[in-house]
């Protein structure tokens, strides 16, 4: 365990903001775990699990603990014809992971490849891409409940998954260190192409053989493209949720707005692009002050230069504004704020 005190953050969040932390906690074992409860006043402090600092905008200095696992191993736990179960500790790179799945030869998260972050962040949020949620592949999650001190093991049901949600995130929000989760990936293919980008990626790079590998490089090809290099401009890729209406609203909108752009979750609600809805609002590739909206994907805030967080935070509250009195939407962040 190492322990840092009033530490700048610039370097472990990749909107890189320039902020302190009245220490940081990097846990580097398993036997950390325990050792971070044992802390003095450890409970009665103000703390926040930092991850790769990926969907995180820090708007002040954090006056509290701010703890990083590091540890990244991950194993087979079980497996059959069919499938595998990998135990996978939360401090692994995201993207890393991917890639060594489709290396071993596991199909099922290659949708969700070069999403920045930790593993920690991926039931946190539900993350999603291109069709796949990861809840379709979490078994359990493994957590240490930082008020109580005791380990928790969630079955996915317990983990009430929605879109970019989950009990992490809502109800027990705060509470729980996520340690590790397991993963059913699938040995027999079962590809989802569905995104027409996908197939029309994978026929401009000339990838005929439909693979994992073939996937995950059309869509970090995709990706590259569409979304900021993070050693340019710091960003925390989507920062807004694509809002969900109900049939009704929807209707009444695109009798209005012809041309808008849907997509049906069930009988009774439609996804609306968040992006679609910015971009409409003739915000893409503008600025306010040192902070803008990517001129490649508007759903996308980025530092365009020694930004503050409360310049971004200022920016998505404009951009907020002026969806809400154009469509009647009001656009929900994404990132963590602080």
């Amino acid at each position: 365990m190492k322990i840092l005190k009033n530490l700048s953050l610039l370097h472990y969040n990749t909107f890189k903001i320039d902020v302190k932390a009245d220490e940081l906690i990097l846990l580097e074992s398993q036997e950390d775990y325990i050792g971070l409860l044992k802390q003095r006043d450890f409970r009665n402090r103000s703390y926040f699990v930092l991850g790769d600092g990926s969907n995180v905008l820090f708007t002040k200095d954090y006056h509290g603990t701010c703890i990083k696992s590091q540890l990244s191993n991950m194993s087979i736990v079980k497996e059959d014809k069919a499938h595998v179960w990998l135990r996978v500790d939360t401090g692994m790179n995201w993207h890393y992971l991917v890639r060594k799945t489709i290396d071993m030869g596991y199909q099922g998260i290659e949708n969700l490849s070069l999403i920045p972050g930790a593993v920690g962040a991926a039931p946190v949020q539900n993350i999603g891409a291109y069709g796949v949620e990861i809840h379709q592949f979490i078994e359990k999650v493994e957590a240490l409940d930082l008020k109580g001190g005791e380990f928790f093991h969630f079955d996915n049901k317990d983990c009430e998954f929605g879109y970019r949600s989950s009990i992490f995130k809502t109800k027990h929000k705060g509470r729980f260190l996520i340690t590790s989760i397991l993963l059913r990936l699938n040995k027999k293919p079962e590809f989802n192409i569905t995104y027409e980008k996908i197939q029309d990626t994978l026929r401009l790079l000339k990838l005929k053989q439909l693979t994992s590998r073939n996937i995950s490089d059309a869509i970090i090809y995709i990706r590259k493209n569409k979304l900021p290099d993070l050693d340019v401009f710091g960003n925390a890729g989507s920062f807004f949720k694509n809002p969900i209406i109900d049939k009704i609203d929807y209707e009444g909108l695109k009798a209005e707005f012809p041309t808008i752009k849907a997509f049906q979750v069930d009988k009774e609600h439609f996804k609306i692009p968040a992006a679609w809805l910015i971009e409409s609002c003739g915000w893409k590739g503008k600025s306010y002050g040192k902070a803008g909206v990517y001129q490649n994907q508007p759903l996308v805030l980025v530092n365009l230069g020694n930004a503050s967080g409360k310049d971004i935070l200022k920016l998505s509250e404009k951009v907020q504004d002026d969806v809400a009195k154009r469509f009647g939407i009001l656009l929900k962040p994404e990132v963590n704020i602080l």
